[in-house]
């Protein structure tokens, strides 16, 4: 196989990729020596050292991968004067639910907060942050069928709840975390059958949300610039499947009201066990990209289930969870670099962190993650996942952009370019077939001879001259 590298050819830009903080992440870390702690968080966060995680997400509120439910105000405050963000501060009991009853936590002092900043002070991390929220506090809810899970904000509460989120944005700033990103609701779709904290928004009511309530909050406290919507944090709207991801966001990109707010769309590979059979929504990628060409695109949340006795070969073969049975390292290989070659602009796994257990996780959850800890033994694993999304985050940087990479198309063989700021370029090859693959890498006058091993992921990195 021979591929032209075009390095003059530019597309979109990259913002990075990566994995995300919860509260579960910082509750296995709170569990493990504090110098394998940092050690942990450096291979996650060092480019130098690690896989240089550049773009990660957050939850606001409690999620399906913290010890237990939570909000940031009392009930029923609607002035919203008990606010705090004390519970991702305030560190852990050992009493928040039976997953965690009996760990002996080394620091029980550790919390979310204190993660996501000793991960900023890894030497050279240079990383970005999207906020979510799972759901609004049950009392401004209608519908639960358990605190926090399905329904839907009722519409009286939708000044509060733009109010609230601000504050959110606000506080963190103050703990000198600056949120790159938010999105107004995590799967606004999944609510009628969820396990775990979620709430309701069709296309229309986040459409009016944004534009009536949380678009004009965020100006007024600052946060969003509506002259350049890169100056500020940035809002992605949707942050649900990308099977019909343009169907939701065409409501608010419609609405020039609405739309003057959102910086650009959020989406989910779920399910997954339908990507190869549908070429990863590449048809998807393509109509959202063409349709609303200045409007970012991030993948924001993907995970598979785990095989606790397997945790690192059911990434190399067929693995059955909730969405089907599929080779999970192909299915991620293959929908990230569809992904970039269709427009998205960043990249980001759910958790970075979970237990060797899928835990903690009170909610029939059973998620694996890049880094696995059993926080009784003090053993880590780098599973296949931190190693495939490392030669993305380790190699295009932030601010890199997709440059041209043409060459002919052999079944089992993807491939993707990009140019770094310092103008070196990546150019990662996956081949998922059984046998060796050659290829010739042709960048000007330079022909480049090298072999991609079986079922196999390779960057070169190559400088023009």
């Amino acid at each position: 196989m021979t591929l032209r590298l075009l390095p003059n050819q530019a597309y979109q830009k990259y913002y990075g990729f990566g994995a995300s903080f919860t509260e579960s992440s910082a509750w296995n870390l709170a569990a493990i020596p504090v110098e394998l702690r940092k050690a942990v968080l450096t291979k996650l966060f060092s480019p130098t050292e690690g896989a240089g995680f550049s773009l990660t997400r957050t939850h606001i509120n409690s999620s399906d991968y913290s010890n237990n439910h939570y909000t940031y105000v009392e009930e029923g405050d609607e002035d919203l004067s008990t606010f705090s963000i004390n519970q991702d501060l305030r560190g852990f009991t050992g009493d928040e639910n039976d997953q965690v009853r009996g760990v002996e936590l080394v620091e029980a002092s550790y919390d979310l907060i204190p993660m996501i900043k000793e991960a900023l002070n890894i030497p050279g991390a240079n990383f970005n942050i999207i906020a979510s929220p799972w759901s609004p506090p049950s009392w401004m809810k209608t519908g639960e069928t358990s605190t926090m899970t399905n329904g839907s904000l009722q519409p009286k509460y939708y000044g509060i709840w733009a109010e609230y989120l601000s504050k959110y944005i606000s506080a963190y700033k103050e703990q000198g975390i600056n949120l790159w990103g938010m999105t107004p609701q995590n799967e606004p779709l999944h609510y009628h059958d969820a396990r775990w904290d979620s709430n309701g928004f069709t296309a229309e009511q986040g459409r009016d949300f944004l534009r009536d309530h949380l678009g004009p909050q965020l100006v007024k406290d600052g946060h969003l610039n509506l002259n350049d919507l890169e100056a500020g944090l940035r809002v992605l709207i949707y942050d649900h499947n990308k099977s019909t991801m343009n169907d939701y966001v065409a409501a608010t990109y419609n609405d020039p009201e609405a739309s003057k707010y959102a910086w650009g769309t959020a989406f989910h590979w779920y399910a997954n066990s339908e990507l190869d059979e549908n070429n990863w929504y590449a048809k998807e990628l393509s109509k959202l990209q063409k349709a609303w060409p200045n409007k970012g695109i991030i993948h924001s949340e993907s995970s598979i289930d785990i095989d606790d006795k397997d945790p690192i070969g059911q990434y190399w073969r067929l693995s059955t969870d909730y969405a089907g049975t599929f080779i999970p390292f192909d299915t991620y290989a293959y929908d990230i670099i569809t992904d970039l070659n269709h427009g998205t602009q960043g990249y980001v796994e759910w958790c970075v962190i979970v237990s060797t257990k899928e835990q903690p996780n009170p909610y029939d959850n059973f998620n694996s993650a890049p880094v696995l800890i059993n926080p009784v033994t003090d053993e880590v694993i780098y599973t296949p996942l931190y190693y495939l999304l490392s030669h993305f985050s380790k190699f295009i940087r932030p601010v890199a952009y997709r440059i041209g990479l043409e060459g002919n198309q052999i079944d089992g063989i993807a491939y993707t370019a990009a140019k770094n700021p310092d103008g070196s370029m990546a150019i990662v090859v996956f081949n998922r077939n059984e046998k060796p693959s050659n290829v010739s890498m042709k960048l000007e006058d330079q022909i480049y001879n090298m072999q991609i091993a079986p079922r196999a992921m390779q960057t070169i990195c190559l400088r023009s001259k």
